[in-house]
């Protein structure tokens, strides 16, 4: 068993840099890097520190038997909804995104679909546009991409997809926050 690298994934699962681990177990920010290597072993007691820290216990941490979430998803894995009011459809891709670091959907807009207004968050979000043209308005500012188009925005301003095309319209959509 790899220990070092357990820790580190737990470690960044809770969004702490080496230091914060560091100062809220009293060990070094050197002495987390060398665990993370495997190039030192950490007592009893300063493991447990450590994954109470990490939020996990003893138990599940070296709970060889856990089933890992698979790799690949299939159609009958996503979920779809259909909006008629607006004129849109969001294919969820991977079951559960919402509770992952990033939610990748695929969209399809009829003429005239269009995402509701999303508030500013600190999601980040990138779209490739596969077919058609589709406006993004961030704030007061609106941008247009055509078949091809790759987009990344912050969202720290109100923003809205809609479709630009007399026609269909599709995007794959990636967030790194719950958006949709």
């Amino acid at each position: 068993m790899q220990i070092g690298s357990k820790i580190k994934r737990l470690r960044l699962q809770s969004g702490l840099t080496q230091e914060e681990l560091g100062e809220r177990t009293d060990l070094s920010k050197g002495y987390i890097s060398q665990l993370e290597r495997d190039l030192n072993s950490p007592s009893i007691e300063t493991l447990f520190s450590l994954l109470e820290v990490l939020g996990t216990t003893p138990k599940d941490f070296f709970d060889e038997t856990k089933k890992s979430d698979p790799v690949v998803y299939s159609p009958e894995d996503q979920t779809t909804y259909i909006n008629d009011e607006l004129h849109y459809k969001i294919r969820w891709l991977i079951p559960r995104s919402n509770e992952n670091e990033m939610e990748p959907v695929h969209i399809t807009f009829s003429y005239k679909g269009e995402l509701k207004q999303f508030a500013p968050s600190l999601s980040e979000t990138f779209i490739y546009v596969l077919t058609g043209k589709v406006e993004i308005e961030i704030g007061t500012r609106i941008y247009t991409a055509s078949e091809g188009d790759a987009v990344y925005y912050s969202a720290e301003d109100q923003h809205r997809i809609s479709n630009a095309h007399n026609g269909n319209s599709e995007l794959l959509l990636v967030a790194t926050e719950s958006y949709l």
